[in-house]
């Protein structure tokens, strides 16, 4: 997924990390509301905020293994 910010920059991060996205149609997947915080995907009870990609977060609902 890429989300283009205010300020120019462009983030990439992988749709995997967000199973509700890579699961969801396309008509779905465009119903997105965008905010100067985030993501939201009323249909799919997702919310993206651009702190979080900006810190590599992906989805926190999510237990994922730690890696040292």
């Amino acid at each position: 997924m890429w989300v283009e910010l205010s300020d120019g920059r462009t983030i990439g991060v992988p749709l995997a990390w967000f199973p509700r996205l890579v699961n969801a149609a396309p008509k779905t997947l465009r119903e997105v509301e965008i905010s100067p915080l985030g993501l939201h995907w009323e249909a799919l009870d997702e919310d993206i905020s651009i702190a979080g990609l900006l810190a590599g977060r992906g989805d926190q609902t999510i237990k994922r293994k730690r890696v040292a």
